[in-house]
C-alpha cells in the first residue's frame, strides 16, 4: 500500500472537539491500555485533541505511531499545545487497529483505534473491552470479535424477520414426524 505523508503545516485546521478516549483503570498489565474513537480519519485534525488530553493526565506526548492501513494521509509532525508530536508509521510491525503513544518519560500507551464510522453502541462495547484490566486480547482480535457479534445479530434479525413474514425456521421439534 502506498503511504502518503503530509509535509504541509497543519495550523490552518479548526480545533477539533475533545478526544473520545477511555483508559484502563489502575496498573494491571494487559495488551491494551485503552481505546480511542476518532471522529474522522484525518490524523492532523484528530491527534491534537488526543495528545492534549493525555498531556495533562499522562505526560507530554512526543511521538505517535500508526499502521497506515486506515489512514489516507499521515502527517510527519502535528502541533499540539505549544509542542510538536512526531508521527511515524509501520506497515507490518504494528497492528492496524492500534495506536502507540510515547511520552518524555519513556512511557508508552497502546490504544485500540475504533473506526470513526462505528455505531455508538459498538464503540461503547469496544471501549469497554479494550479497558478490561489484564486483558490479553489484541486490538485486531477485539475488532474481529465485534464483527462476528454484529454478523450474528444481523443473521438473527434476518431470521426473525423471515419468520414474522410467514416463513418457518424449520425447527425439527415443532415439525410433524414423518413415517
Amino acid at each position: 500500500m502506498a503511504v502518503t505523508t503530509d509535509r504541509r503545516p497543519t495550523d490552518g485546521h479548526a480545533p477539533s472537539p475533545p478526544a473520545r478516549l477511555s483508559l484502563t483503570p489502575g496498573t494491571a498489565p494487559g495488551l491494551l491500555d485503552g481505546a480511542w474513537w476518532p471522529r474522522s480519519r484525518d490524523l492532523s485534525r484528530e491527534l491534537p485533541a488526543l495528545a492534549e488530553r493525555l498531556d495533562h493526565s499522562w505526560g507530554r506526548v512526543t511521538r505517535v505511531t500508526v499502521n497506515p492501513a486506515f489512514w489516507p494521509v499521515i502527517p510527519r509532525k502535528v502541533p499540539v499545545g505549544g509542542h510538536t508530536v512526531h508521527v511515524g508509521w509501520f506497515t507490518n510491525e504494528q497492528d492496524p487497529h492500534k495506536l502507540l503513544l510515547f511520552s518524555y518519560s519513556a512511557d508508552r500507551l497502546d490504544l485500540l483505534i475504533i473506526p470513526p464510522e462505528t455505531e455508538p453502541a459498538a464503540a461503547a462495547r469496544l471501549m469497554s473491552a479494550a479497558t478490561t484490566p489484564g486483558s490479553l486480547l489484541t486490538a485486531s482480535r477485539l475488532m474481529e470479535d465485534e464483527r462476528e457479534a454484529e454478523d450474528a445479530t444481523q443473521s438473527r434479525d434476518r431470521e426473525e424477520e423471515w419468520e414474522t413474514e410467514g416463513g418457518t425456521a424449520g425447527d425439527s421439534a415443532s415439525s410433524p414426524a414423518r413415517k
